[in-house]
This record gives C-alpha cells, structure tokens and sequence, in this order.
C-alpha cells in the first residue's frame, strides 16, 4: 500500500465513525434523561464497569465523571466477583458497559446491583440483551457496524460508548453549573491547572509590592526599584489608591533632571490593572498585547493587592 491509500482508509474510517456518532445522536430519547435524573439522584458514586475494551472506555468515562464535579470510580468485574463488590453500596448508581450485553464476567455486578436495590444503567448495542433487560434504565446503541474490516474488533461501538459517556458528563455539568474554578479544584497541576491559576495564586503581595506615595523624590524610588527587582514602581495616592506607575520607559523619557524630580513627575498616571481574581492566563495576554512585564493587581477600591510579572507566569506554565 502507498501512503495515499493509508490516508484514504483513514479518511473512511473516520467517516462512518462520523456517521455513527450522528445516528446516536438522532436516537438519543427519554432514556438518556433518565440516566442524567438517576445519577443527580445519587448520594454516593457512579460505579462504572465494563470488560476489555468495554472496560477501558469505562474507566476513561469514570475519570470524565470524577473531574467534572459527579465522583466515580472504575470497578472491573472480574475483580468485583472477587471481593471488589464491596465497593458498590447504597446510595450509589451503577453504570455498566458492553456491547453484547451478554459478557459473562458482569453476572455478578448485575445480580448484586438488583440484590441490594443499587440502580443500574445499561449500555449496550444489543435491545433485549441480559444487560438491557435487568437495568433500571437501558442506552440502547445504535445498529452501526464496526469499522474493523472484519466487523469483530470494537470499533465504532466503543466510538459510541465514549461520547455517550461525554454526553453524560456533560448534561450533569450544566445541571450543577461545573465552572472553571470547581475544574481547577480537580486539576491543580498540569498545564491545565496552570491555565486556571488566579492572579491572586501567583502574585507577589505585601512587603513584596514595589509601592512609594505620591511625592516621594525620584533618588528614593530608584531604590525601591532596585530593591524589589521588578523593574517598576507603583505610586499610591493619599487614600492608598494606586494612581501610577514608573516604569523603564519612564526612567528614559525623563533622564533629564531625574533626581530633581518627584514620582508624580514621572509615573504614568491610571496604570491599567487587573483583578486578583482573574486568570494569570487573562494577566498574561494583557502583559503581551500592552508590551508589559508587571501587572499590579487592584480591588474594587483600586488599592494594590499584589504585583504579577510575566516570569511568575512563565515559571507557572501559564503560557
């Protein structure tokens, strides 16, 4: 095979897999509500299981769930027949996977489910399967054929089982209105924690801020600037409000006389700020567009809470 070819059956594939996703959405009904009210309902977990590729989809959806605000955790069957059927209990919901609905190694996680009144969600792409008929509520899939050449490796049916289990995932997002700051929560490190990282996470505050009053003499503010090591120097008004800001470019438009001068002379006046509150990510894009290393971080009265430098960001992975 030439490369063409190699781009053309993935072209394909893609495509009717596509194709699949699009049929499962135009058959999704009341069952798929169902669900959704079922696992809102839940004062425990979602306990998610599935056997071999079932199984892998099953503890990616299980991990979507558990960060996204709904705590999950994956239970392999096998494993469950064998003890691990202790970590199912009242209060829980049961969601289980496979495509037959005819697995053998989920008898047991079944027949548990219904011994003990745990509600249970089916998927699987067989209507009228063990699976289907024993939950408490049935996600039938699609009749779409697999992509695999032969019609037998999981293919477009694992395709639909995942984005049902995003579909899910999502539904119970909005309903408890997730937001960026419940995600960081689940997420503090990574590049993901560092794109939701607050001013307030990464600023320097107090005794750290570059700060003099309007007045002080320009020889003074030097020193501060040299001693606090952000290249700048904020100017607070009689109310403590910051009213300027003295940067490098500053210093060179005024070399003249400078030690002459009072900061007043010499800062730009209404610096632009930001809040505490705002993502390092918001902070960083202002440093770039204005051309800026440091941003002070204001609040609603316009005194400084902290000062921001791109390296904090940087060093943050915020970026």
């Amino acid at each position: 095979m030439n490369r063409d070819t190699y781009i053309t059956i993935g072209r394909r594939v893609l495509t009717r897999e596509a194709e699949a996703l699009t049929m499962q959405a135009e058959a999704l009904d009341d069952s798929f509500a169902q669900a959704v009210e079922l696992i809102l309902s839940a004062t425990g977990r979602v306990i998610v299981s599935g056997m071999g590729k079932s199984g892998h989809i099953a503890r990616k959806i299980a991990a979507t769930f558990a960060s996204t605000g709904t705590p999950a955790h994956f239970v392999h069957p096998a494993e469950a027949s064998h003890g691990d059927l202790g970590m199912l209990g009242r209060g829980d919901v049961c969601l289980v996977l496979s495509n037959s609905g005819e697995t053998p190694e989920l008898a047991d996680i079944i027949a548990y489910t219904r011994r003990f009144g745990i509600p249970l969600i089916g998927v699987a792409g067989r209507a009228g399967s063990t699976l289907l008929r024993q939950a408490d509520v049935a996600l039938l899939l699609p009749p779409a054929e697999e992509v695999c050449p032969m019609g037998l490796a999981p293919t477009t049916s694992t395709t639909m089982t995942l984005a049902l289990g995003d579909a899910l995932a999502v539904a119970l997002m909005e309903h408890r209105q997730f937001t960026p700051e419940h995600y960081r929560a689940f997420h503090p490190g990574g590049k993901l924690g560092a794109r939701l990282s607050k001013v307030g996470d990464l600023m320097h505050a107090g005794d750290q801020m570059p700060l003099v009053a309007a007045g002080t003499p320009m020889s003074e503010a030097l020193l501060v600037i040299s001693q606090r090591g952000f290249g700048v120097v904020g100017v607070t008004d009689a109310d403590g409000r910051l009213a300027g800001i003295v940067t490098d470019g500053d210093l060179r438009r005024h070399m003249e006389g400078l030690l002459d001068r009072t900061v007043d002379q010499v800062m730009t006046a209404n610096p632009r700020t930001i809040g505490a509150d705002a993502l390092a990510e918001a902070a960083l894009g202002i440093m770039n567009d204005r051309q800026i290393t440091c941003l002070f971080a204001v609040d609603a009265q316009g005194c400084p809470q902290g000062i921001l430098h791109i390296h904090d960001c940087l060093r943050a992975g915020v970026a």
